[in-house]
């Protein structure tokens, strides 16, 4: 994948359920000052209400209209817009055991709270079509997403972690804040 020493305004974090996508992102912004935007925060209303189609690309064009941000979250319908929108993707491509742990620990973590990076009143909860989703993940959305991502433009970068190290290696490889 692509990578530039271009600065970073505008960074889409994607992956499997349960890879890290909310830790990244925050962790992300402790690096580089940009604001993070949970998608989750904002997708979901309170007591896990969907908004509607119309309201959801309403509110994705309203937050990836932003100077400067670091959005994390899947939502595939609403990928085209934010590819668009972003100069970086982070796409985290870990293992679907990892994943699938990180989800039960989440739940037992959260158990009858929501997550600091979850809508109002959506308690954690977990069920067998996530999990079945964490699971099938490589099978069904991997390749496709790896195929995108070599498709970006010049002037948009995609770059892919897949272990904890890459992670911190690419952590560690940013300026600091301001330079």
């Amino acid at each position: 994948m692509a990578t530039s020493s271009l600065p970073m305004r505008k960074v889409l974090v994607i992956g499997s359920g349960g890879s890290g996508k909310s830790t990244f992102a925050t962790r992300l912004a402790e690096h580089t000052g940009l604001p993070v935007i949970h998608l989750d925060a904002h997708f979901w209303k309170p007591g896990w209400v969907e908004p509607t189609h119309e309201e959801w690309d309403e509110t994705v064009a309203q937050l990836a209209s932003g100077e400067a941000w670091i959005m994390d979250g899947n939502y595939s319908r609403t990928l085209e817009q934010r590819l668009a929108a972003c100069d970086t993707v982070i796409f985290l491509d870990r293992p679907r055991l990892l994943c699938l742990a990180r989800v039960i620990w989440r739940r037992i973590r959260y158990h009858r709270r929501a997550r600091p990076d979850m809508g109002q009143d959506c308690t954690e909860r977990l069920d067998w079509e996530f999990i079945r989703w964490i699971w099938n993940y490589p099978a069904t959305h991997r390749s496709k997403i790896l195929q995108r991502l070599a498709e970006l433009p010049p002037g948009q970068r995609a770059i892919v972690l897949r272990t904890q190290a890459d992670i911190e290696n690419f952590l560690r490889s940013l300026p600091p804040i301001g330079t």
